[in-house]
């Protein structure tokens, strides 16, 4: 790994260091655990030399929040992934299996977050793969959407948290300069938040989602629009109807974007 993003990772405080794939562990053993960061290499999110595997932990000092944060929202792809997939901010980290990046489309127009990784994703390391993801996806397809294509799914936080509750703030904070930098680095036309965790974070509202539906918000210059969570749907089904009628303003929402006219 270049000098840059082993500073980057020091500044950060993540403490894991990377080592060229393929060298012995200071501190274990090579074994058959697979990393977050092997994971990356492998689907190519990690090129080249910088094919790892976690070593000893970094004794340097971690950064401030705020510094932090600089740090991060100067971050391209590749480094963004890295960080997450080593962060240690908050007390998750000591809890999960892996970490829940996001998935799609790099350039999509769409951006739909929820919450934060369930059993399934934590396992898996992909956002919305458990019963709740089958209902995303079946959501997709009823507006001509497919994960992957101009779609991009993320989460509030990036591990699961214990026992599948709703994040704490401190814990939302510690990801929230992930997902801005995953907004910036996507630039979407219109955001749909799942649920009221995701709504919460992203709107800074303590308002309900029935009293926020139906209308398009700002994120930071961005369109956003608020709807239930695929897992709240399926403990209250009496509710789909409403999404519907959300997923549809999404739609005409997004026509309306995709429509108007390009800055000059």
């Amino acid at each position: 790994m270049n000098n840059r993003k082993v500073m980057v990772m020091r500044e950060l405080g993540l403490t894991p260091v990377w080592r060229v794939r393929g060298q012995e562990i200071e501190g274990g053993s090579h074994g058959s655990a697979v990393s977050d960061q092997e994971d990356a290499a492998r689907n190519g999110s990690i090129k080249g030399n910088e094919r790892i595997e976690v070593a000893q932990a970094s004794s340097a000092a971690p950064a401030s929040d705020a510094e932090r944060r600089t740090i991060v929202l100067k971050m391209d792809w590749p480094e963004l992934k890295v960080a997450v997939a080593g962060c240690v901010a908050c007390p998750l980290s000591g809890t999960r299996t892996r970490t829940v990046f996001g998935v799609g489309d790099e350039r999509a127009s769409w951006l739909f977050v929820g919450e934060g990784p369930g059993a399934d994703e934590d396992r898996q390391g992909e956002p919305f793969v458990g019963q709740g993801g089958k209902l995303l996806d079946n959501m997709l397809s009823a507006i001509a959407l497919q994960r992957g294509k101009d779609v991009y799914i993320a989460n509030i936080v990036k591990c699961r948290p214990p026992k599948n509750r709703n994040p704490e703030a401190k814990e939302a904070a510690s990801c929230e300069p992930y997902l801005t930098r995953q907004i910036q680095l996507l630039k979407p036309k219109l955001i749909v938040a799942l649920g009221k965790v995701a709504v919460q974070n992203l709107l800074s509202s303590a308002a309900s989602i029935v009293s926020l539906r139906g209308r398009l918000h700002d994120y930071h210059g961005t369109p956003l629009i608020v709807t239930y969570h695929p897992a709240y749907l399926l403990r209250n089904p009496t509710d789909k109807a409403r999404a519907w009628e959300d997923l549809c303003f999404a739609r005409a929402s997004m026509a309306t974007l995709q429509s108007a006219p390009g800055p000059s």
